[in-house]
């Protein structure tokens, strides 16, 4: 990775590499060099404070996205030293833990009160090893003694810089088999898992990607990413080698999401990489823009016109219905957005397909996991169809293996899916059990996912192996397969399904969505503000119809349909513990936050 930076130092001839903003005024970049050399400092810094020039040496990354990040992370690859990133999302238990599982002794962190976090463990003796805390922002001198007192020596990011700049060390780059990166992933249970990832795997896996897309789509010094996607996780850490590699800019937000348009259009970048719920989002605010029958049926012809365009290779945006319909949601991305690339969660065939016409750019989905760095299949350029994840990467081989329990039989192209190839992770970091549940003797990745080929080659995912229960008649269940048909409703922004082996029947926990659900209700002549809403039983009746309306025509079965739902005012959100860091529902912790209204559920639909 170190060498994949210096390349786009090279040929962008030193252009901007990194770039910020405050509120309301443009972005501000640093230049290549300018990223290299602080790196280099910051590494030399490091070595001054007994950090070693070796993959033994894992320094705790604490930050939100920003370009101190990244400087941060080519400063440990210039000196061979691994990243780990902690993020507070995993639980204030997780940060503890993997400061002591990855013996951490230096974390690089960005606002003050993230030091009081790590300053709180040592204070109660549960990290005795974290010895430096390095800060990006500014911070108070009764920050220093407080970590003073408990033996933390607390330094601003600039001091250390300037320690490397007077003592300078040549750097120690990194081999290709050697420890990039130990990516903790949040498991649905238990103690988080340190996936250890080496240089070799992610370029093997950006590799994989770059050569997939190459025939439509070559990444060029002019490109620009948004960065707002946590960059703890793979994801966006795959999208941004890729354009560090090939000399392009990487903007960060401004650290809010609800400004992300407003960032966007500053910047108007060229790559954007987004999760399902975002363009669920999109496509709402899309439809509830057009507010009558007659504004809706124009929309949704021109939609079909530009979709049979994409369905024969072609994707622009100066089309007549570009400029009638599509030009102000092209705009509202900044304008120039040349490709989107969707993953950590499945996409709704409807969605993507209207995106696809409606955005007139080229949207790829993948799939993978932080376990094969990040994508394991791709959607293959020229094939728009949507409901599969593409063809497998160049870079591995996939296969499925029966699941007898589960009755999915290879012989039918159904079964567990299997990773293979240099884009496979080593294992859990001191976790030889659970390494060796996820990695086979012949170096396959159980992926725990059901997947199923179709005619094209291409994979379909079709279940999961550890979300599913049996309902009392002995039926199995996948509620992430229900809930995304329902999440298609156009009231509802998420929804999370419960069953249980000792009844009969499903129920669901529905969380409207603010913007699209008053005017929903209106036409069915129900008035209120959300709040009287969200409590009135008609409204709460309709919702549940257009669910199972929903239901049939995804072809679910009586027993997969949820018989009575409890409408819930708040989003699921990462803050308060409901979705993982990649926005995936966390089933355990929803099931406990929910226990009353759904035991209300079940005593009053039997």
């Amino acid at each position: 990775m170190y060498e994949v930076f210096r390349r786009g130092l090279r040929i962008s001839g030193n252009g901007p590499c990194l770039g910020f903003r405050n509120p309301k005024q443009p972005y501000q970049w640093l230049s290549y060099q300018e990223v290299a050399d602080r790196a280099e400092f910051l590494g030399s810094g490091l070595l001054q404070h007994n950090c070693k020039p070796c993959t033994d040496q894992f320094i705790g990354v604490f930050a939100q996205n920003r370009p101190e990040w990244i400087i941060a992370e080519l400063a440990c690859y210039t000196y061979s030293m691994v990243v780990v990133p902690l993020y507070d999302t995993l639980g204030p238990g997780a940060v503890r833990y993997i400061i002591n599982t990855a013996d951490i002794s230096t974390v690089v962190v960005d606002k003050p009160q993230k030091a009081v976090v790590l300053l709180e463990h040592v204070e109660r003796k549960e990290t005795p090893g974290l010895k430096l805390i390095i800060l990006m922002e500014p911070f108070e001198e009764a920050l220093k003694d407080r970590g003073q007192e408990c033996g933390v020596v607390i330094k601003s990011m600039q001091d250390v810089e300037d320690c490397g700049q007077q003592n300078h060390c040549d750097p120690v780059p990194p081999k290709p088999s050697d420890l990039s990166i130990v990516c903790f992933t949040s498991g649905t249970t238990g103690n988080p898992k340190g996936a250890m990832l080496t240089h070799g795997n992610v370029v093997a896996d950006f590799s994989g990607f770059l050569k997939v897309t190459e025939s439509q789509w070559a990444p060029t010094c002019a490109d620009v990413h948004i960065s707002y996607l946590p960059l703890a996780h793979m994801f966006e850490r795959m999208v941004q080698s890729v354009v560090y590699c090939h000399g392009g800019r990487v903007g960060f937000f401004q650290g809010d999401i609800r400004l992300l348009s407003d960032d966007m259009k500053a910047l108007c970048p060229t790559i954007f990489p987004v999760v399902p719920r975002l363009l669920n989002r999109m496509y709402d605010k899309i439809f509830s823009q057009a507010d009558t029958p007659l504004k809706r049926w124009l929309l949704e012809f021109a939609a079909k016109r530009k979709q049979a365009e994409v369905r024969s290779g072609i994707i622009r945006n100066d089309s007549i219905w570009d400029e009638l319909f599509f030009n102000k949601v092209q705009a509202s991305l900044g304008g120039c957005v040349r490709m989107i690339v969707t993953g950590a969660a499945p996409a709704s065939p409807t969605v993507l397909g209207f995106l696809r016409a409606a955005l007139g750019c080229q949207v790829y989905e993948g799939y993978g996991q932080t376990e094969c760095t990040a994508g394991c299949t791709f959607t293959t350029p020229g094939d728009w169809t949507s409901g599969h994840v593409g063809a497998p990467l160049p870079c591995n081989h996939i296969k499925l293996v029966d699941v007898e329990e589960l009755n999915y039989w290879t012989s039918k192209g159904e079964g567990e899916i299997c990773v293979r190839g240099p884009n496979v992770f080593k294992g859990y970091l001191k976790d030889p059990e659970r390494t060796k549940e996820a990695l086979d003797e012949d170096g396959w990745l159980h992926t725990g996912d059901i997947g199923k080929w179709l005619p094209a080659g291409t994979l379909k995912i079709i279940d999961r192996k550890k979300h599913i229960f049996k309902l009392a008649q002995g039926e199995y269940v996948a509620p992430e397969m229900i809930e995304n048909i329902y999440i298609r409703s156009e009231p509802v922004a998420q929804v999370y399904v419960h069953g249980d082996s000792l009844k009969a029947f499903l129920v669901g926990i529905v969380v409207p969505d603010p913007e699209v659900m008053p005017s929903w209700a209106r036409k069915r002549g129900i008035e209120g503000t959300y709040a009287e809403l969200c409590t009135n039983k008609e409204l709460k009746k309709a919702i549940l119809e257009d669910m199972v309306r929903l239901g049939k025509e995804g072809g679910l079965h009586s027993f997969e349909q949820v018989k009575a739902i409890h409408i819930h005012s708040d989003m699921f959100s990462v803050q308060n513990g409901l979705l993982t860091p990649t926005l995936k529902a966390k089933r355990p912790e929803l099931r406990e936050y929910f226990k009353k209204q759904i035991e209300e559920l079940y005593s009053t639909s039997m």
